[in-house]
């Protein structure tokens, strides 16, 4: 993306490897030192502080090798981070530098932004609540489960108000709450492949943190509540209309969840409950889809809007 003046790092560069080779050649030289003492010594030709002499020289020379290799790859690492390139692949900004501008410490330091946008990172704040119940349904937020059929996972509303079609899954969770906000820090990441989502822009994020697996449910129309409990009329295999107690669970769209009190099959009655009681036969019939109801209501409309024509 970018290149920086590189003269400078390439001549420290040079020097430096230029250091080491000399240092290099002043090591073979006290090693052939050293190696000319020991016969010597062995033949009482040297003293003993011509070879501590010559070990102590070339010991000195290989530290010095060390320490030009050591600066000699500082340089060259120096002399990389003059040629920028972008660090992942993505969409850059409008550059922040122009040609001969000086950058680095004390100057401009920020040269343009990448930004990643196959994929983003989706944050949000959930409460202590939300944490106590995921842990009733245990629910580790930030740490998948390959025992579970299904993920936490969320789902976004854009600026439109319509849905996101891809989900995004929770990869992290900060392990501990804000005493300010009473809140904690919720990460999940999701596929944008059309770059419809941009980093920094603000959406409703809606967790999936329960999936009930072959649950019952009924219409809410049909659920009664009042102070005995909660209830709903089944009708029994023989035709006989039974007050059933039940314990409700999450509501879903227009349904709600049946914890306890109906199995499955049960027939429940939706339509006219409010005047039965308990033990009085009924007849089943099948309920009439929202189409059927709304070409119903239309004809009735029409008919009233008839005779008054007719009266008029």
């Amino acid at each position: 993306m970018f290149v920086i003046n590189q003269d400078q790092h390439r001549a420290k560069a040079g020097k430096a490897r230029a250091q080491l080779k000399k240092d290099e050649a002043q090591a073979l030289k006290a090693k052939r030192d050293l190696e000319r003492i020991r016969p010597l010594y062995a033949q009482n030709a040297a003293s003993q502080l011509d070879l501590d002499n010559a070990q102590a020289a070339y010991e000195t020379a290989e530290a010095s090798v060390a320490m030009s290799q050591a600066d000699l790859d500082q340089a060259e690492l120096e002399l990389g981070y003059a040629i920028v390139r972008a660090p992942l692949s993505g969409h850059i900004s409008e550059r922040n530098v122009d040609l001969g501008t000086l950058v680095g410490p004390g100057a401009k330091s920020l040269l343009a932004t990448v930004v990643k946008s196959d994929t983003v990172l989706v944050d949000f704040s959930m409460t202590a609540l939300d944490y106590l119940k995921s842990k009733e349904w245990n629910i580790e937020i930030g740490r998948q489960d390959t025992t579970r059929s299904w993920q936490p996972n969320i789902t976004i509303t854009l600026a439109d108000n319509t849905i996101y079609p891809y989900k995004g899954y929770v990869d992290f969770a900060e392990p501990q709450v804000d005493p300010q906000t009473g809140t904690f820090s919720v990460r999940a990441e999701m596929a944008n492949p059309e770059r419809v989502l941009l980093p920094g822009q603000f959406t409703k994020v809606k967790l999936l943190l329960d999936v009930r697996e072959d649950a019952i449910t009924v219409p809410q129309k049909a659920v009664t509540i009042e102070k005995g409990g909660t209830y709903i009329y089944v009708m029994r295999r023989d035709s006989v209309a039974e007050k059933r107690f039940i314990e409700l669970g999450p509501e879903f769209g227009n349904n709600m969840v049946v914890e306890r009190g109906l199995a499955a099959g049960e027939q429940v009655i939706t339509e006219g409950f409010h005047k039965l009681t308990p033990g009085m036969k009924v007849r089943a019939q099948a309920a009439a889809s929202k189409k059927e109801e709304e070409q119903q209501k239309d004809s009735l409309n029409k008919k009233a809007s008839s005779e008054r024509k007719s009266k008029g």
